[in-house]
């Protein structure tokens, strides 16, 4: 009784992780009820007789999770039994051509000829990924119905039955699997990426708090608890086989939503390879939260401030990649993150060349760079994978986000687009306007002229008026931006900002 249980707690949890097992085992059981009818309902068992059982086994060993599975292995099979069907008859015809005696030994020959290459074939990359299925029931077909032949008087009659009843039932497994609560490939690779985005930017937004808090023992639980949660990114590091998995059956599906027949699933297998790349690192620097040799607290200090915003920009860079992509729509505000996380980088190397960290003991100095190191590493992983999403957006054809925008506040520069230019004033302060582009503007400006542009991209002149060192009135400075919109490549933005720079100067 107590086994009955534990299966029933173990289906519930089943259940619960992924409500569509549910939904898929009905969706088997409707298959196999539907060409079971062959066998059952007489006129179909008289035009099929035994053959019918072929329908039942295909819907068996072709009915997969996924619509790509299913249509693929459907393809396959059905690709494979046709070709195997013909090339059996054809041996078997050549055969009896030479005598009773030669006619064995010859369909011996083609048995061993066509076994050795096909399972030779087998070997290769490409062809094991895609197609090994397939040959695996071409070898099964042309050697049962090329021995079959040789006992059999009316074999073509048997291969037309056979391969009748495989189509029958790789059909009817397709037709279900697309049009019954359909469960596509290319769905959840997109939306694995976009978690495994997510669970590492989780991981550098909660590692700044971790690494420069003491650690506090009173609750055993709330330290696993955080603990456990921190760890989610283990996930991400054995996940190859199933993206890998995942975008081959995507390769086979119709168009379905936003994601078109040609879809480039290879790159989001690029945008994975980065993302298990940075959680190799994460892993690395996890190691030394849970290390029994700790650095005390006033040392980690001298390098805190950078460290904390490295650690936070990367993270909030892929907490936009993560929003973008289950959006799928283009953003460029994952870019600013990077910028500034490449900042504090340059911050730290120079707190590093002060000699801030002479009076380090050896060993706490070697378990501190180790740290920095990692943190570098993984904020130019972050920047390479910032890229990868780019290409990905561009290739699939991601939406626009937003449209420009401006925001005022203070600062010691300006920012346009990836580009900083500091702006001298009469004020300590200085004041800055952030305009955050999208290609949509370039889309909007071309549109307007009778053109469509996607890759160009549109640079802002600025020039700034502060009234509060004209009108000593005014308590709180405005600032009135004038702004001209330009159309240029990406290699003449440092032109169109240098003269800028000198409108604001001559201004000033």
């Amino acid at each position: 009784m107590e086994k009955v249980r534990e299966i029933v707690r173990e289906g519930r949890r089943v259940g619960k992780e992924d409500p569509r097992r549910v939904v898929h085992a009905f969706k088997v059981g409707l298959a196999l009820a539907l060409v079971s009818s062959f066998y059952y309902y007489q006129p179909l068992y008289d035009n099929f007789g035994v053959n019918a059982m072929w329908a039942v086994m295909t819907v068996v060993v072709v009915f997969e999770f996924s619509v790509g599975a299913t249509l693929g292995k459907g393809i396959n099979r059905a690709v494979a039994t046709l070709v195997a069907g013909g090339l059996g008859i054809g041996a078997h015809h050549l055969a009896s051509l030479s005598g009773p005696t030669i006619e064995p030994i010859l369909l011996a020959i083609f048995v061993f000829v066509q076994a050795a290459l096909s399972t030779f074939v087998r070997f290769f990359p490409r062809v094991k990924a895609r197609y090994d299925y397939g040959i695996l029931i071409f070898i099964l077909t042309f050697s049962l119905i090329s021995v079959s032949g040789f006992r059999e008087d009316e074999i073509l009659d048997w291969a037309h039955k056979r391969l009748s009843t495989v189509i029958m039932g790789g059909v009817s497994c397709v037709l279900i699997s697309i049009f019954v609560c359909p469960v596509w490939a290319g769905q959840d690779l997109h939306s694995l990426i976009a978690s495994n985005l997510d669970t590492l930017s989780h991981f550098l937004q909660e590692f700044r708090e971790e690494y420069f808090e003491a650690t506090d023992d009173g609750d055993i639980k709330e330290v696993e608890k955080r603990r456990k949660n921190l760890e989610r990114y283990k996930s991400v590091l054995n996940s190859k086989s199933n993206e890998e998995a995942l975008a081959n059956f995507a390769r086979w599906e119709p168009r379905h939503g936003q994601f078109r027949f040609r879809h480039p699933w290879q790159q989001y297998l690029a945008v994975a390879a980065l993302l298990r790349q940075c959680a190799y690192r994460i892993d690395a620097l996890n190691s030394y939260l849970n290390s029994d040799f700790q650095i005390p607290m006033d040392i980690k200090k001298k390098l805190e401030e950078p460290l904390r915003r490295m650690s936070s920009e990367a993270g909030k860079s892929l907490k936009e990649m993560s929003i973008s992509l289950k959006k799928m729509t283009k953003s460029s505000s994952s870019d600013i993150h990077v910028l500034n996380s490449q900042s504090a980088c340059k911050d730290l190397s120079t707190l590093l060349k002060s000699g801030i960290l002479n009076d380090v003991e050896p060993l706490q100095l070697i378990s501190l760079t180790t740290t920095v190191s990692l943190l570098i590493d993984i904020v130019n992983l972050t920047e390479k994978i910032s890229e990868s999403v780019h290409e990905l957006a561009s290739a699939a054809r991601f939406k626009n986000k937003m449209k420009p925008t401006a925001s005022l506040k203070k600062s010691d520069s300006v920012s346009i687009g990836r580009a900083a230019v500091p702006i001298k004033s009469h004020d300590s302060d200085d004041h800055v306007v952030t305009i955050l582009c999208d290609a949509d503007v370039s889309n909007t400006v071309d549109q307007s002229r009778g053109e469509t542009s996607v890759d160009s991209c549109h640079h802002v002149a600025i020039k700034i008026d502060d009234d509060d060192l004209v009108h000593e009135k005014h308590e709180v400075g405005e600032i009135h931006a004038h702004t001209s919109c330009v159309s240029c490549d990406p290699s003449d933005a440092s032109d169109v900002l240098d003269s800028s720079n000198k409108r604001i100067n001559s201004s000033n």
